[in-house]
């Protein structure tokens, strides 16, 4: 590169701390988070998300800052924010806004800014942009540049990491796309996608996810009337996948900050178009209602087994959004547990993963220190390591005789013999 870049990464969370990390083996790098607690303990080389270990952090050039002046001096920011919906499913752009406004008032000429958080086509130049030349006094094209490149982090994944995954790339003019891409380029191993704008790049990254959702919703359907059927859903996949292009989705629970938000992004944008996403909105409405219609068959099969259900106990095993994670967000195992409560069952929550401080503040649930034992019933809802190694012996010490074993995964099946087993 002509000129050496300094970036600023703005937002240190899943997405952010492992770009700024692999950007800091070839530049000076800023790291800049909201929070005062987060950035003293990735100082002293600890993830708060538990994803990144401390020797990662070792021999780069970054430095993390809470402070705003810190990251005055980089020519190159990355906004790297949640953006979350509201509890009526509308898009939340405050983190976003707030990441733009504090970009908007150390940015000078010649910079750049990449937005890198999921939203629906037009949004970072329709709603950061304006901020940006508000803030700064700058006008994009003319005194900076502006990019988009959608995140393709995945949270526990060890495979596909950012090096070996191809990078969405795209700029507000020809110069701004290129100096994205060389710089995306020089740390992404398996290259860069030029999108044609920042628009497609946008759409790119939200039908990703999209597209998963309404596939899950129609494997969640399936579950539903194969139940009714007498027939295990995972028994009919696997069949179904020995043909070459039956595409393999599998039912479950869909939480978590992308596949169970993104979507109502693109619904949000196009009821500003006039037009009702049905096929959309079908797949949100079916795998929104999967906890419940879970809770509400853990108390059928709890009545068909002779169990009374006022005082039940049920342990629920897992309440991250996935296995193998440690975040919390827009868990639905929540709607289990919930539903389990309304009915007068006694739902205990164990997870060997999540911090008990963050869910009794987020859910108001006391998790359990240890599994304990006596239950009537227990439920996994992740399919964490350590519940993936356990046995229906482990299942038969955790509960009375003729307890049932809700597997939402379907990881037991065909091993369960002596308890009452339904999944999915």
């Amino acid at each position: 590169m002509k000129k050496q870049e300094k970036i600023a990464v703005v937002g240190l969370g899943y997405v952010g701390l492992p770009l700024a990390l692999a950007f800091a083996q070839n530049f000076d790098v800023v790291g800049f988070d909201i929070s005062k607690g987060k950035v003293e303990k990735l100082r002293k080389g600890v993830d708060p998300s538990r994803e990144i270990g401390a020797a990662e952090f070792k021999g780069k050039r970054i430095a993390f800052t809470y402070d705003v002046e810190g990251i005055r001096d980089a020519s190159f920011y990355v906004v790297a924010v949640p953006t979350p919906v509201t509890e009526a499913n509308e898009p939340d752009l405050r983190p976003l806004i707030g990441a733009a406004e504090t970009v908007g008032k150390v940015l000078g000429r010649g910079d750049c800014v990449v937005f890198e958080s999921t939203v629906y086509p037009g949004c970072t130049e329709e709603e950061c942009v304006p901020v940006l030349e508000r803030l700064s006094g700058l006008k994009m094209g003319k005194d900076f540049k502006v990019g988009y490149s959608p995140e393709r982090i995945n949270p526990g994944d060890k495979v596909h990491t950012l090096k070996n995954t191809v990078k969405i790339v795209s700029g507000c003019d020809k110069p701004a796309l290129d100096r994205v891409a060389r710089v995306y380029g020089s740390v992404v191993e398996a290259g860069v996608h030029k999108a044609p704008s920042i628009k497609v790049a946008e759409a790119a990254k939200i039908i990703e996810n999209t597209q998963r959702d309404v596939n899950i919703a129609l494997m969640n359907e399936l579950s539903i009337l194969f139940g009714r059927m007498g027939i295990n859903t995972y028994d009919v996949l696997e069949a179904a996948g020995t043909k070459w292009n039956f595409l393999k989705f599998y039912p479950g629970l869909v939480g978590g900050h992308c596949i169970g938000v993104d979507p109502y992004y693109l619904v949000h944008k196009a009821h500003q178009l006039k037009y009702h996403t049905k096929v959309i909105n079908a797949g949100r409405f079916v795998n929104d209602s999967m906890g419940g219609y879970i809770g509400k068959k853990v108390v059928k099969e709890l009545i068909k087994g002779g169990r009374a259900i006022k005082g039940a106990k049920v342990l629920v095993l897992g309440i991250t959004f996935k296995e193998d994670v440690a975040d919390i967000r827009n868990s639905k195992v929540v709607n289990i547990v919930e539903e389990l409560e309304s009915y007068g069952v006694k739902a205990s929550v164990y997870d060997p993963h999540a911090d008990p401080e963050e869910v009794k503040k987020a859910y108001g649930i006391n998790m359990m220190k240890s599994m304990g034992k006596g239950y009537d019933a227990v439920v996994v809802a992740v399919a964490h390591k350590q519940m993936r190694k356990m046995t229906e012996k482990d299942f038969l010490a955790l509960t009375y005789p003729g307890a049932l074993l809700v597997d939402i995964k379907g990881l037991y099946r065909g091993r369960i013999k002596e308890m009452n087993y339904w999944s999915l």
